[in-house]
């Protein structure tokens, strides 16, 4: 006779998940602000917004995923800085509207469930919503047996923030003569990881434990550095003073991104000795012979969000963001652009 069929035989370890969501608990509910209703294992999480002083509050959502970056986790064996890269290219993104982060969902899809790398991942995830100010009120875990190479796992996450109508922020008020200030990232962030590990590992045929010229730390240290979450500053900043339109630096660079809180007719121009960008941008330009318009266009080179305001407001927000212990930098100004022009020139 046959043996009997089970879920476990056939790869799906369910003892595992409740073991991941023991080991969770208690980072999850670290992440807890006011407003979060229930606790952890819910069929869905409960968020009560409290909508005190604004007279059209509108909800602002956002998901992405780290990328091909979790190969190098994979790689390193270290999987709690990803969940913080998970939380930031969601909340950074939200907040670029000037909506405060509320909320925050993850995924995690996996061919294996294991526990206590399923608790690293949420640990940083955990690290990041604190960071960003949103709650972690909700998550699946998906074991998948043969889906996900053996050790993998893909993630996703999902944030929702709110801001009032009448602060909602858009890039209509830009306008030709604005100055933009830089915030710096702490490296590659979550993009331009395709090109990063063609470079390391295919071409030079480096490992993650190698030193690289250049570098501190060796070479998996240092790409794996999580994404900046910049909802504080950025929030400190609303407090005080007007934002014009921002520009989080993903996908596209300085090159893409920027043009994006522009409207018709405007263009930037950014000086690129305006701020000094870390070493491993300098490492893959030279090591891959790589163009300046090709590191522009796929790398954050070294600032990671653009803010476009007022000319005469740009002094006392460099003051504000050093009363917090942040650096920021005027790196260009908003131009009139020509017809047929490039949406942003770079100078030195």
């Amino acid at each position: 006779m046959d043996e009997k069929l089970t879920y476990a035989s056939s790869g799906v370890d369910i003892e595992a998940g409740t073991e991941a969501v023991d080991r969770i608990r208690p980072l999850v509910r670290k992440t807890f602000r006011p407003g979060v209703l229930g606790d952890v294992g819910g069929f869905g999480g409960l968020f009560a917004p409290d909508f005190a002083g604004m007279t059209e509050p509108v909800l602002v959502s956002s998901t992405d995923g780290v990328g091909t970056k979790l190969k190098v986790a994979f790689m390193m064996d270290r999987h709690d800085t990803v969940g913080i890269d998970l939380v930031a290219m969601c909340a950074n993104d939200v907040v670029v509207q000037g909506a405060e982060p509320l909320f925050f969902l993850d995924y995690i899809g996996t061919g294996r469930l294991m526990p206590g790398v399923v608790e690293q991942i949420v640990r940083g995830i955990s690290e990041g919503c604190i960071d960003a100010g949103c709650a972690l009120i909700g998550g699946e875990m998906a074991e998948m047996p043969t889906f996900y190479a053996d050790g993998e796992y893909d993630l996703a996450g999902f944030v929702v923030g709110i801001v009032d109508r009448s602060r909602i922020i858009d890039g209509n008020g830009i306008r030709a003569g604005n100055r933009l200030i830089g915030l710096p990232s702490k490296g590659l962030h979550s993009n331009g990881f395709s090109l990063v590990r063609k470079l390391f590992f295919d071409r030079l045929g480096l490992s993650v434990g190698d030193r690289v010229d250049g570098l501190e730390a060796n070479l998996g240290q240092e790409i794996l550095r999580p994404t900046r979450i910049y909802v504080r500053p950025v929030l400190e900043i609303l407090k005080r003073h007007e934002i014009l339109g921002m520009a989080h630096i993903t996908g596209g660079g300085l090159t893409d991104n920027v043009p994006r809180m522009l409207p018709d007719g405007l263009g930037a121009r950014i000086d690129l000795d305006a701020w000094t960008r870390q070493p491993i941008f300098d490492v893959i330009e030279r090591l891959g012979n790589i163009d300046e318009n090709e590191m522009l266009r796929t790398f954050n080179c070294g600032i990671g969000m653009v803010l476009a305001v007022d000319r005469d407001k740009a002094d006392g927000i460099l003051e504000t963001l050093e009363g917090t212990d942040e650096k920021g930098f005027v790196i260009g100004e908003v131009i009139a652009r020509e017809p047929g022009g490039p949406d942003v020139s770079f100078s030195r």
